[in-house]
């Protein structure tokens, strides 16, 4: 029991430290620049790719041994863009305010290639519970780090956290446009590998 509870830890601490999908494996950088100029919309951004990326996890690893191996990759497509949808939805109806500045990239989820290689590469291949610890694990990496790059662009660029007024100085404006953006990324990813390298050296 205690393996299987190791496993699933090692699961999530996988998808946020060792494979975080930006910091690490550089994927999903439109969304990372385009909605994490605020820290509301980065963080709202990061919960719906949380989901999707869990219930598509879960959906494939239920579906797997009826899924044929040939036409694997539409279906999984399918089920993405059914969770996307879901999402898109829900949003539109439950936070229109901040639908109104970032539905279209929720609606880009379904591209995203860090979901669809986790229904690939693992929950194809692995039971429900193990895959549904990957999808929060991979997801938690990707607010993380969405959080932190709109937590620096916010703060610097606007003096404010979730529309609060934290800093009474002139912003860095460029913190907010797409060059604020590449930089912030540039910054936050250095300073996580360089974090991470020196953990593993201490281990």
């Amino acid at each position: 029991m205690a393996a299987y509870h190791g496993k699933n830890w090692d699961l999530i601490k996988n998808g946020i430290i060792s494979e975080n999908t930006i910091f690490k494996l550089v994927l999903s950088l439109c969304p990372a620049i385009a909605v994490t100029n605020s820290l509301r919309n980065g963080f709202l951004m990061g919960v719906a790719v949380m989901f999707v990326q869990t219930m598509v996890n879960i959906t494939v690893s239920l579906l797997k041994n009826f899924i044929h191996p040939k036409i694997r990759i539409p279906v999984f497509m399918l089920i993405i863009s059914g969770w996307v949808t879901v999402t898109d939805m829900s949003m539109a109806a439950f936070a229109p305010d901040a639908y109104k500045q970032m539905g279209l990239y929720i609606q880009l989820i379904v591209a995203f290639a860090s979901i669809f290689a986790r229904a690939e590469m693992f929950a194809s291949k692995n039971k429900v519970v193990h895959s549904m610890f990957d999808g929060i694990g991979m997801g938690l990496g990707f607010l993380f780090a969405l959080v932190a790059i709109s937590f620096f662009r916010e703060l610097l660029g606007k003096g404010t956290l979730w529309g609060v007024p934290v800093i009474d100085a002139k912003p860095l404006l460029i913190m907010v446009l797409p060059a604020g953006g590449f930089l912030a990324v540039g910054i936050l990813m250095a300073a996580f590998n360089w974090m991470n390298k020196r953990y593993m050296v201490s281990k």
